[in-house]
């Protein structure tokens, strides 16, 4: 059974959330506080990670970042406040996807099971890959899409799990527009929703880590009103 681990301190809604999941079919794991949560994590092995941010002792934004230096399990923040900056923040430290307070128990099943399709789908994908494609070179960007790993000219490139998915699907469909609902379609496993911020804020992240100018991006391009490219009419040529 998928095991998930909740993390938050408030109780009617640590009842709601748990009756709702273990209705769709998961294990709940509940956390009250962020030293828990940590310690159970490392020896649960979550499949996925429901973590409210305003938690007492150790806040729920070291807990995501202290969760993500040690796995990829997907990770949604719950966060009372609408406010940009913390979704911002959290998206920053590792997290796959946000929900603000108050939000409904069907959304929030639905998202859970976007972020778990999404990583079964992955997981497939990078069994299935072909020996000839799993290193992709294109200009001073190398890709290792079994080892998941990244380089531009010699030095490597540390990216987080969700911005290294997002680039090797720009990458294995470079020179094309991506539509941005297909993007949260294939890397978040959205299917009737999704949050175009979250998009922006790995787009961000990927170019201020491979654009020579962030600010003026060659290599991911906007089409506006429509999705992204990865581009390499500028990039010298070279072999895949």
């Amino acid at each position: 059974m998928t095991r998930i681990l909740l993390v938050e301190d408030d109780e009617t809604l640590q009842v709601a959330i748990r009756y709702n999941l273990e209705r769709a079919g998961y294990e709940v794991t509940v956390a009250g506080d962020g030293e828990t949560a940590l310690e159970t994590a490392s020896t649960l092995r979550p499949d996925a990670v429901i973590l409210d941010i305003m938690l007492p002792g150790l806040d729920g934004f070291e807990v995501c970042r202290r969760l993500r230096a040690q796995s990829a399990v997907p990770i949604l923040i719950l966060t009372a406040r609408d406010d940009e900056f913390d979704r911002v923040l959290g998206l920053e430290l590792g997290a796959d996807d946000y929900l603000t307070k108050p939000f409904s128990m069907r959304e929030l099943v639905a998202r859970v099971k976007a972020l778990l399709r999404r990583r079964e789908l992955l997981a497939r994908e990078l069994a299935g890959e072909p020996s000839a494609s799993e290193v992709l070179t294109l200009g001073p960007l190398r890709i290792d899409f079994a080892a998941r790993r990244v380089w531009r000219g010699t030095r490597e490139v540390t990216l987080k799990p969700r911005e290294f998915e997002l680039l090797a699907y720009l990458a294995r469909h470079r020179d094309r527009v991506c539509r941005s609902e297909e993007l949260l379609r294939a890397v978040w496993g959205y299917e009737t929703f999704g949050d175009y911020r979250t998009l922006a804020v790995h787009i961000h992240g990927l170019r201020e880590k491979l654009e020579d100018d962030p600010r003026h991006p060659r290599l991911i391009e906007t089409v506006r009103g429509v999705g992204y490219r990865l581009t390499t009419s500028h990039l010298k040529p070279s072999r895949c």
